[in-house]
């Protein structure tokens, strides 16, 4: 009887030791070894320091290749167990270069004989458990916002992403950081979990975006009824802590949460962090009744057209012009004290006439998401920007807008393959700490990935999303033969992507030095 429409059927291959579904996968295990990934989570974590079972080392990596195969579940482990090929590497690259004594030690941790190369899930959500901290849960106070401290492991995986920042920093040299704060809403149904101010159930985790090296240099996972500008001085000062060596300067751009008084002082005083010196920034403004005035009173020559600026078809850049006018507000908000010595921030206002005007009469009756003022009968959106950046430095105030305008872009696809092309949209469960565990082992693997594309892959394949390596790299059908000490991967002949990925593992190699 026919299985379907087509003239097609399926059954049972014969032959199919050794096969897999991700023989590109592996060469993100060479990467992580390389960069010295596994190395810094066997130095860092110690929540497997016993001498029994699974070790820090293999259930990080496995949770975080899972992410790259395109696992999103804590169940999905039992998925990638099954693809005979890809464990057969694994076991392989666990003993690689590993001493004798080493090698028997891995094997002593088992009283029966292994017979698994990823962890269980059962055995992933109980290694979690390390993670969590009941007395932080115990401090918890019902409609207050609340920040678990991280226990010892949680640290540890903050510090293997240093270790990673680090090595990229060696390979791709910066001299400055440009860090984007911006927080994400992960919605959930988990039943710990708390109501976003979006009304729905969430997690809110604030992250630190380094512009240049397009990696998340620090996270902090939250509860989703914790604002997003709730303690981002200490957040931002942590995330200057993980700044590697050769940078020297650092700048700072964020949306309104980042608006307060003592966040800008601690930004502009160099004594906070002399390493970096004062500290250049770009935040949004709220656009207060006090902000507004200031901004009715800019003559109205004084609005100016915002350009942007592209690549023309001739690779030169040129100016478009855009609906927005921006103008320079003479503004000091109430509660910020200037001294003699103090320079005076810069506060930029742009406007941009609404597409639907409100009937008359009813302008102050529409509810709108932004702040509106109104020129000779015409209402407008209005936005606000504060800044440190001087005039007098080349940075004008178009300059700035588009600076900060800049942060909307990346730092924004980032949530976006955080929560779609890895594991971060779907937490494994309802206690805190693990989910926080589980959010920092996907950062990694995003940071992993970056690192792919701009150390291996390069070329187009910098600006590519992980959707398109995974579907072009990484999920390549082959078998895997064992010869001897060596294993083979054997994939389609006139397989395009072949070269790609030899290419790949040959500038890994060539990184890893003799």
């Amino acid at each position: 009887m026919a299985q379907g429409i087509l003239p097609v059927e399926y059954e049972v291959e014969g032959s199919g030791k050794g096969m897999t579904a991700l023989a590109g996968l592996p060469i993100y295990l060479e990467l992580a070894q390389v960069m010295g990934v596994t190395k810094s989570v066997r130095e860092r974590l110690t929540a497997r320091d016993g001498t029994q079972g699974w070790t820090d080392v293999q259930m990080v990596m496995s949770i975080i290749l899972l992410n790259l195969a395109g696992g999103d579940c804590i169940d999905d482990l039992d998925r990638l167990e099954k693809d005979e090929g890809f464990s057969t590497v694994l076991r392989r690259a666990e003993l690689h270069h590993l001493p004798r004594s080493q090698r028997r030690e891995l094997e002593r941790r088992w009283r029966k004989a292994r017979k698994r190369a990823v962890p269980s899930s059962s055995a992933a959500l109980r290694y979690l458990d390390n993670f969590h901290d009941p007395a932080q849960e115990a401090l918890r106070q019902d409609g207050k916002a609340f920040i678990p401290k991280p226990n010892e492991n949680l640290r540890g995986l903050s510090l293997v992403n240093r270790d990673l920042a680090a090595f990229l920093q060696s390979q791709t040299p910066q001299k400055e950081a440009t860090l984007d704060v911006d927080a994400t809403l992960v919605p959930t149904h988990k039943s710990t979990a708390l109501y976003c101010y979006k009304r729905y159930k969430a997690y809110q985790p604030l992250n630190v975006w380094w512009a240049e090296q397009q990696i998340v240099l620090h996270t902090e996972f939250r509860d989703g009824n914790v604002p997003a500008g709730y303690e981002i001085l200490r957040v931002v000062a942590e995330a200057l802590e993980m700044v590697p060596e050769g940078i020297t300067t650092v700048s700072v751009r964020s949306d309104t949460a980042g608006y307060q008084h003592e966040f800008l002082k601690f930004l502009t005083d160099a004594a906070m962090h002399p390493r970096f010196g004062e500290i250049k920034f770009g935040i949004g403004c709220d656009v207060t009744p006090s902000f507004k005035r200031g901004v009715a009173d800019v003559p109205e020559e004084n609005w100016k057209t915002l350009y942007r600026e592209e690549v023309g078809p001739d690779g030169k850049k040129q100016k478009i012009p855009t609906k927005r006018q921006w103008a320079e507000v003479c503004f000091v908000p109430n509660g910020m004290g200037y001294s003699k010595k103090t320079v005076p921030y810069r506060f930029l206002a742009t406007r941009e006439l609404l597409d639907e005007q409100p009937l008359p009469g009813l302008e102050d009756q529409q509810q709108l998401p932004f702040q509106t003022m109104s020129w000779a009968s015409k209402r407008y959106k209005v936005f606000g920007t504060v800044t440190n950046r001087r005039e007098e430095e080349g940075w004008t105030g178009d300059r700035v807008i588009n600076w900060v305008y800049e942060r909307c872009g990346k730092s924004e696809e980032a949530h976006s393959v955080m929560k779609e092309d890895l594991a971060g949209g779907k937490l494994p469960c309802a206690e805190f700490g693990k989910n926080a565990a589980w959010w920092w082992m996907m950062i990694l693997a995003f940071n992993l990935n970056t690192a792919m594309k701009k150390l291996a892959l390069g070329g187009n394949w910098v600006t590519r999303r992980l959707k398109a390596i995974r579907f072009h790299v990484i999920q390549i059908a082959g078998r895997v033969l064992e010869r001897g000490n060596r294993l083979k991967m054997r994939v389609a002949s006139g397989l395009e992507m072949l070269e790609v990925i030899i290419r790949a593992r040959e500038r890994i190699a060539a990184m890893a030095g003799p």
